[in-house]
């Protein structure tokens, strides 16, 4: 699968389905080339600059975390995140597998 990166993250905001990787996955290398932890709050974009942090809104509980997108996916065309298992239980996302989310790509902070 090929992606377009984007130039930039800012002003960037998306809903729709995102799932969740674990175990399987952990200690293999991410497209940033660090190996997956699924205890770290990351998660995987198609076209997210690397690294970008993001902060996600689960639309079906109401719980949000911030995560880094350091990896490409997810793999599935009707998703547009995959989170670690770590992100999956803070937004909820464990049990039901998927849930419909907001993903805004948070701008670092001034210095």
């Amino acid at each position: 699968m090929t992606y377009r990166v984007l130039p930039t993250s800012t002003g960037y905001e998306e809903e729709g389905k995102a799932s969740w990787y674990g175990e399987e996955f952990h200690g293999r290398r991410t497209s940033s080339g660090e190996p997956y932890d699924m205890h770290a709050m990351t998660g995987a974009h198609r076209t997210l600059p690397l690294p970008t942090y993001v902060e996600v809104t689960n639309l079906e509980n109401g719980r949000r975390a911030v995560i880094r997108i350091n990896d490409r996916g997810p793999f599935k065309s009707d998703r547009i995140l995959d989170v670690s298992h770590a992100a999956a239980v803070k937004l909820g996302l464990v049990g039901p597998g998927t849930a419909r989310v907001r993903v805004r790509a948070l701008e670092p902070a001034a210095r």
